[in-house]
């Protein structure tokens, strides 16, 4: 359950998709499409968590444990029976496209399947149903996060390219 961003990118990442279920950025794909979306940027929500933290620190002075104290975003039962995705845009931002990409595909057995690099941001990377990990038709399947898709996902991605 490897797979690699290449391509057209500063900084080709080596993927395990096995680790996803202990990612805290993680989605919950039950509940996903249901709920109101929030027109944040990982970056914005992470200043205010950030600046939420220096005001504490600051009003009451630093807490060295808090990180240890955090709660958890899932129970462990959850874990091992929901369905779970992640946010494709997350790595495409961290391998850094080239100014001259212009699409990022997915290689499938079926063939390659495309869309433009603007949208990485609106997909999702659902990598278990049900607490199991997609083995007949995975390791991924790729969900737009509208949930236009929903009913008929990308399947059988095994790699992703940025062109």
């Amino acid at each position: 359950m490897i797979m690699q961003i290449k391509g057209k990118v500063k900084f080709p990442i080596t993927l395990d998709i096995g680790t996803w279920i202990f990612d805290d950025r993680k989605v919950d794909l039950d509940t996903y499409f249901d709920e109101e979306k929030q027109e944040t940027s990982q970056e914005e929500a992470y200043l205010k968590k950030t600046g939420k933290y220096f005001d504490k620190a600051m009003a009451e002075g630093a807490d060295p444990q808090a990180a240890v104290r955090t709660k958890p975003k899932f129970k462990r039962h959850h874990l091992k029976t929901g369905t779970f995705g992640i946010p494709v845009g997350l790595f495409i931002q961290n391998a850094e496209p080239l100014e001259d990409a212009e699409k990022i595909v997915f290689e499938t057995k079926n063939g390659p399947v495309a869309y433009p690099l603007e949208m990485a941001g609106h997909l999702i990377a659902a990598f278990s149903i049900k607490g199991e990990a997609l083995k007949e038709d995975g390791p991924l399947h790729i969900l737009l996060d509208d949930g236009s898709n929903r009913e008929n996902p990308v399947k059988y991605v095994t790699g992703m390219r940025i062109e």
